[in-house]
């Protein structure tokens, strides 16, 4: 059997997908083992050169010698699906927020009267109201040319794709918790995961999680596993700065809300206060917990096959 290195610019989650513009899921259905290799110590990039070529080098290298183990994502089941839909609202997230910053940075430059009329109004008021412009000043027979009339139209289609966003963020933050309850409802019960931080984590573990040998592995692949230095005779853990930067932030907020709502982790937090760790340390010992918690949580779930 092959074996295949993941090859191309990192994304946002910092790992390397494709050899050369070849679809991992492909290469898997060739019989090619294909590793996700996370991104490499910034340090190390800036000192070597960053460059497709050097990335591509340093990839292989890391397979080559073994630290690179974790086997791609396969594709095929209910984490792509909720991967598309996940892109899908965050895309249209996106899009939501740029149309209301430019609604209100048309109304900043409207008409006086206009502006004062629409100053008072909620969202949700103001949304509607600028929806019907478009209609009024059709029904009027608004002259084409008047700065008036454009600002009408400007408004109401920028309403109106607002209102569209909307309604397809509200459809996709419909299926995403239903997705989670069907494949991974154990995640819910977990204290500080919610429906959108088990879907990040879920895109992060992959259809396949056996392709994690331990949580070790799947902490690596968060960015939550210390990273040992040294200086002269000094021997030091720092943060790790790479793997996926999405799972490591969904980690953050599983931390942050246990240490409002969670006796455990408040006990955990003033007891190494007292032996001096810093704050820092103490959430990435706590982020490090979560991701085991995580990994042994869903890896027996979905390395079954579904009825």
């Amino acid at each position: 059997m092959g074996q295949g290195v993941g090859y191309g610019a990192p994304g946002r989650s910092g790992r390397y997908r494709f050899l050369r513009g070849c679809p991992v899921r492909y290469l898997l259905a060739q019989g090619v083992d294909v590793f996700d290799v996370n991104r490499f110590d910034r340090a190390d990039r800036r000192r070597r050169g960053k460059s497709d070529p050097l990335d591509a080098e340093n990839a292989a290298r890391a397979v080559l010698s073994g630290r690179a183990r974790a086997q791609a994502k396969a594709g095929d089941g209910p984490v792509e699906i909720a991967r598309m839909y996940k892109l899908a609202e965050d895309s249209a997230v996106k899009a939501r927020t740029q149309a209301i910053n430019q609604l209100r940075a048309v109304l900043i430059r409207a008409d006086p009267q206009l502006r004062e009329e629409l100053a008072e109004l909620g969202n949700a008021e103001l949304f509607r109201t600028c929806a019907g412009l478009v209609d009024d000043s059709l029904n009027h027979d608004a002259d084409e040319g008047a700065v008036l009339h454009a600002t009408h139209v400007t408004l109401g289609l920028l309403a109106r794709r607002i209102r569209q966003l909307s309604d397809e963020v509200q459809d996709l933050e419909g299926r995403l918790p239903r997705l989670v309850e069907r494949h991974a409802p154990q995640l819910l019960e977990v204290v500080g995961i919610g429906p959108d931080t088990a879907v990040t984590l879920l895109i992060t573990v992959g259809d396949n999680p056996e392709r994690l040998g331990s949580g070790a592995s799947f902490a690596a692949l968060c960015g939550v596993s210390p990273v040992e230095r040294s200086s002269g005779s000094r021997q030091y853990r720092r943060l790790n700065r790479g793997g996926d930067r999405q799972a490591n932030a969904a980690l953050h907020r599983i931390v942050q809300t246990r240490l409002r709502v969670d006796p455990r982790a408040q006990e955990y937090y003033e007891r190494r206060s007292k032996e001096g760790k810093t704050r820092r340390e103490m959430v990435r010992s706590l982020k490090r917990y979560a991701a085991r918690e995580v990994f042994h949580l869903v890896r027996p779930v979905q390395s079954q096959p579904s009825s």
